[in-house]
């Protein structure tokens, strides 16, 4: 069955970084659509980045030129490269993946999440 791993959240302080990684097995991810979601507690939650399997992104309006989402289709793993942290994006991070040929506003794949949390 389709396995998705994030590692690499943790503590930072305001204005740091972090480095988010979504292994993926038995999941090519150079084939799918992938995204990264958040949650903060009481708050819904947040699209906050996705690439296709063509290579085009899309970030939300609130992460737009701070965070980067790639993947290495070598290592089949997906990341979420987040600079200038504020205190607002504190929140569980999911990995999640679309089927074949699908999008990714509904992955029907997701990891187990990594917590970020910024002070």
């Amino acid at each position: 069955h389709v396995q998705l791993v994030e590692s690499g959240g943790g503590s930072v302080q305001t204005g740091g970084s972090l480095r988010l990684s979504c292994a993926a097995s038995r999941y090519p991810v150079s084939l799918y659509c992938m995204a990264w979601f958040r949650q903060a507690p009481g708050k819904g939650q947040e699209d906050v980045a996705s690439m296709n399997s063509d290579g085009s992104t899309r970030y939300a309006d609130s992460v737009k030129g701070l965070f980067t989402i790639s993947k290495d289709n070598v290592k089949n793993t997906l990341y979420l490269q987040m600079n200038s942290l504020n205190p607002e994006d504190s929140a569980m991070y999911y990995c999640a993946g679309s089927r074949y040929g699908g999008s990714c506003s509904s992955p029907p794949y997701w990891g187990q999440g990594t917590q970020v949390t910024v002070s």
